[in-house]
Order: C-alpha cells, then structure tokens, then sequence
C-alpha cells in the first residue's frame, strides 16, 4: 500500500529551517498526523466531497483529541490516523460544528504524541512567518506568511466573520495545521483559493479557519453534543453576482429541491431584503429563525420575476449518524 504522505512533500527550498524558530519545530510537527476516512455511497455527502477523503489532524490533547476540518469526517464510517513514524491507528469522530466547520475526532489507541497548545491568531500580524504542516514531518512543512484577516463566504452555505489566509499554498491542506511565531496551533487549513494580481499573474494560497474558535465548543463536541443551536438550511449552492446571488446547484431531496428552486435561478431578496452578497444571504438566512422557519424569496427565472417560499431544514438531520464500537 502506497504511503499517505506520497507525492504530497514541499520543494525543499520552501521547507522551514528548524534553527530559525524559537521553538523545537520538528516536536511540533510530530503533532500533526494524515487522516484517512471511509464514507458509504449512500451518504448525503458522498455526492459532493466522495467516499474516500484524505487530510490532516492534529493533536491538541493528551487524552487523543484532534481537530480538523469537518468535510474530512463527515459521515465517516472509519478513520484512520497516520503519524509520521508510520503508525496507523483507528479513531472514531467526536463531533463536527457547522458554523467554524471544525470536525473533532478521537484516537482510538494511545498516539504518545505531545498536543499542540492552541493560540490565538488575532495575535498574529498581517506577513508574520509561519509554519502550514501536514502529516509526513519536515517535507510536509511549508513556510509560509499570514496575508490577511477578512471574512469568508462559501458557496455550500458556510460563513466566517474573519478568516487567515495564507501564501503561498499547502499541496495537502485540508486538515493542515497553521503554526504560529510562538509554536502553537493558530489555524486548521480548509481551501485552496487563488489570489488575482493586479498585473494579471495567479498564485495559489489557503484559507484557515482560526484556531481560537474551538476551544469553546470543545466541551460540547468532545461529548457528542452540538455546541450550538442548528440552522436553517436551503441546500443549496451558490456564487455572487454584482446584483444577485446565484443558483448553481441544489441538494437533490433538500428543502430548495422540494420547493422547486433551480440551478441557475437567480435569488433577489430574502425575506424582502435586497441581496447580492453571499455573507449578507447567509446571515438574513439564519436570522429568521431554526430549521423549519418558512423562508420567503424573491427569484428571478430567466425574464419572470416571482417570489417564493421554502420551509427550511436541518443539515445534520439528512446525514447518516455516526456508529461508536
């Protein structure tokens, strides 16, 4: 079997130099582990995210505690952890929050790995150095620089009032972790973006969900709860449009389905406010009440402009329930 850690490494002139941090950088690193995980094709999620997934996690517990990003685990029948001395290990999930899109899983077998501290990353100013690592140690470590705080709106319903975003990109970033000046975990590595020069030219970063949003909601997720009341949901996917937002797709069987809302509508107002910016959807959206709450919208269809009504749901009902041994 190949290993998880192949064809993933970092040019080596990109690598950190471990005599330039004030912390021991490879102890760090041996805090990050890959994660493999196993979904059933019948999945709510199989159709967009697949049935085999590969990431990162690490380590922020003595206990086998271990944040990553949610997408990685969800609905997962199995998981497999990998340290970078080339232990598997099973895990099973704790938890994933939809709102930071944090999935929190537990090691199954003792890891005997240290846990990373986790920081705060408003600490952290704007071109600081960094460290974005993935499970493999040093050849899956990349330097990198903080480029901004700024919020993050995501096409699957998904909003962050501030998000990191980093240069240059991961090539294994989901799950990744986000090292910080003083050596502890300041973000959990979600997308790879592009970002658009003025002269035309592309260049690859990654956006991080920042790490001092979980220690919150680590009590409830670590116990199986939900650390937070759910959200109406339309399932639905969705870009801007300098007036609109955009239909591209919609959730087969979900509440935009049901109600016969279609890729390529176009949604004017909500709830008889104007909209055309994806974070302003959302959160007029989640304003109106808990899933179930009728959502009225103004949708145009081709040339024929008519408002509309869908009884909103809740993501996590229509996902399969994960099986504890």
């Amino acid at each position: 079997m190949a290993s998880p850690f192949a064809d993933l490494e970092v040019e080596e002139e990109d690598r950190p130099i471990a005599r330039l941090f004030d912390y021991d950088l490879d102890l760090c690193l041996s805090s990050v582990v890959v994660l493999e995980s196993v979904i059933s094709p019948d999945a709510a999620s199989a159709r967009t995210l697949g049935t085999k997934r590969e990431g990162n996690a690490v380590v922020i517990g003595a206990e086998g505690l271990l944040l990553t990003i949610g997408y990685l685990v969800t609905e997962a029948e199995e998981v497999t952890l990998t340290t970078n001395d080339g232990r598997s290990l099973p895990a099973h999930v704790l938890g994933i929050d939809q709102a930071t899109g944090f999935g929190l899983v537990h090691a199954l077998e003792p890891l005997d790995l240290p846990a990373l501290t986790i920081g705060d990353s408003r600490k952290v100013g704007a071109q600081a150095a960094v460290v974005s690592a993935g499970g493999g140690g040093r050849a899956h470590a990349l330097s990198a620089e903080v480029l901004a705080r700024s919020s993050f709106a995501g096409y699957w319903e998904y909003y962050l009032e501030e998000a990191l975003f980093v240069e240059p990109a991961h090539p294994h970033w989901s799950g990744a972790a986000l090292i910080g000046p003083a050596g502890d975990l300041i973000g959990i590595g979600s997308l790879r973006m592009e970002r658009y020069a003025a002269n035309g030219e592309i260049s690859p970063l990654n956006m991080f969900v920042p790490a001092e949003l979980a220690p919150p909601i680590l009590g409830d997720l670590a116990k199986g709860r939900q650390a937070r009341p759910p959200r109406p949901w339309l399932g639905i996917i969705s870009l801007e449009t300098p007036t609109h937002i955009k239909v591209t797709d919609v959730t087969p069987g979900g509440p935009a389905a049901r109600a016969e809302l279609r890729r390529g509508d176009l949604i004017h107002a909500i709830a008889g406010a104007p909209v055309s910016e994806l974070g302003d959807f959302y959160q007029r959206l989640w304003a109106l009440g808990p899933p179930g709450v009728v959502v009225p919208l103004t949708v145009q269809r081709e040339d024929d402009v008519f408002d509309m009504e869908i009884r909103s749901g809740d993501r996590l009902a229509t996902q399969r329930k994960r099986k504890l041994n």
